[in-house]
């Protein structure tokens, strides 16, 4: 054998990650959102082309050679995101917003960052008051004079408690004037962490460390996690925890995913993996008893605290986004193009029944991250949200399982959120029923090959022969 194969191997690799932080550093910095979203969708796009050459390129390094290779490709693209200010999305002001009302004594769910209540608070970086600061498309006027960088300033905070809890321990450890810089290293700090966690994992079950490079050098992890700072990180990283240790510690892994919903509530997407294969009912408590018990907890300090409703906007946001009425924006986009727009909910709730059952019925209880993965993946593209961020839990899902094709799915959601502006509205059902298309070749290229070995094989990017989780797809 080549001896200087697995060092070429190496070295594309290497060059491969120079070449996309490369890319990475002028796509956050990209100032396009609203000018120039082709610009911006372009550079997006470059970056994820080279992440799935090296991430390609990576089957062919020796396997001793991976987890350090996974560990500095994921610091520089987390360093990535630190390069500019927030460029595709203002939530992380509301989050500055939060931290800095919490820590004023003061519940963030009672009050609406325009409330004049809370003049004292305001800054010149979060309310500017000047004519030019004020110009710009990101800027909604709160009162004559003064505008705010915070999205929705009428409306009452929507994030869960523990979400909360982390905005006012940014905002106390962080340094006067840090701004936006604070909530980014957090999120960095956080990616990392998910990484550590997936290496973790993938080392404990024997599996190849390889498809953690799904999450590490994935850009969204870069725009969404780091620039944009979005609490989804944290998150995720409690999700991984939860699907790591809930096979063999069900109280504490429960205990985790209660967390996880406690900061975003999408993961509570992920039980019914947690629950795959799980037959006594006492078995499924374990894991559902701590996980609500925890929501309600974290809950419970701010009710008391509060004088308004600790959901704050939460069903207007359900309702500004169209999840009650499928005639509105591109919600259920794929299954518009087949059923009536009021068939839509109904087909939604009936497919992912489907989905659910089908995981609890065929599930490996000790794979819970492969049911997972389907169940979080067919709700996407039933449901084919239009915020990129949402699909960091799926990316992260694809790195534990290894199912590579399912990141078309989280590539679709950043196609709907740049593209729809220069594309329009079709560039959510292309994007969405591309992704849906990949999802389903993967599925029948896995089946064919188990078929010709005389057994399933999963999960295929790295060669790795396993047992297949029921031929899901």
């Amino acid at each position: 054998m080549d001896q200087s194969r697995p060092q070429r191997a190496v070295a594309v690799t290497v060059l491969l990650l120079a070449a996309l932080t490369a890319v990475l550093v002028p796509t956050v910095r990209n100032p396009g959102y609203f000018t120039d979203p082709a610009s911006l969708t372009g550079w997006y796009a470059a970056s994820w082309l080279l992440f799935g050459l090296a991430a390609l390129s990576l089957r062919w390094v020796p396997l001793r050679h991976v987890p350090g290779l996974v560990l500095a490709g994921a610091l520089a693209v987390a360093a990535t995101g630190l390069a500019g200010p927030p460029l595709t999305s203002t939530d992380s002001f509301r989050y500055a917003w939060d931290g800095r009302v919490q820590n004023a004594g003061i519940s963030p769910y009672d009050h609406a960052p325009a409330d004049p209540a809370l003049r004292g608070l305001r800054d010149d970086w979060l309310f500017p008051h000047t004519p030019a600061s004020c110009r710009g498309r990101d800027r909604v006027v709160v009162e004559p004079g003064v505008c705010t960088r915070i999205n929705r300033p009428t409306v009452h905070t929507i994030y869960p408690p523990v979400a909360e809890g982390y905005f006012a321990v940014v905002d106390q450890v962080s340094p006067a004037g840090v701004r936006h810089k604070a909530l980014q290293i957090g999120g960095a700090l956080a990616a990392l962490g998910v990484t550590g966690a997936l290496l973790a994992i993938r080392r404990r079950i024997g599996a190849d460390a390889r498809t953690v490079a799904y999450w590490a050098w994935c850009p969204a992890v870069a725009v969404e996690a780091v620039n944009n700072a979005h609490v989804d990180v944290l998150a995720v990283l409690l999700s991984v925890a939860a699907l790591g240790v809930v096979t063999g510690r069900r109280v504490l892994g429960g205990t985790l995913f209660g967390l996880a919903i406690a900061t975003k509530l999408l993961p509570a997407v992920l039980l019914p993996g947690a629950l795959a294969g799980v037959r006594r009912w006492r078995d499924a408590a374990a894991v559902l008893v701590p996980a609500a018990a925890v929501v309600g907890l974290s809950y419970l300090p701010y009710v008391w605290a509060s004088s308004s409703s600790v959901f704050g906007y939460l069903g207007g946001y359900a309702q500004e986004e169209g999840y009650d009425d499928p005639g509105a924006g591109h919600r259920y986009a794929l299954l518009r193009l087949v059923l009536p727009d009021s068939w839509s909910v109904p087909a939604v709730a009936v497919g992912m029944l489907a989905v659910v059952a089908y995981v609890w019925l065929r599930g490996d209880p000790e794979r819970p991250w492969s049911a997972a993965l389907l169940v979080t993946g067919t709700a996407f593209l039933l449901t084919t949200p239009g915020y990129s961020w949402y699909a960091l839990l799926l990316i992260a899902l694809v790195a534990l399982d290894g199912r590579a094709e399912w990141l078309g799915v989280a590539l679709a959601g950043a196609a709907a959120y740049l593209g729809w502006r220069f594309l329009g509205g079709a560039t959510v059902q292309w994007a969405y029923g591309l992704a849906g298309a990949a999802v389903l070749a993967g599925w029948a290229v896995r089946r064919r090959a188990g078929a010709r070995n005389g057994e399933g094989i999963r999960p295929g990017p790295l060669g790795e022969r396993q047992p297949m989780w029921k031929e899901s797809p």
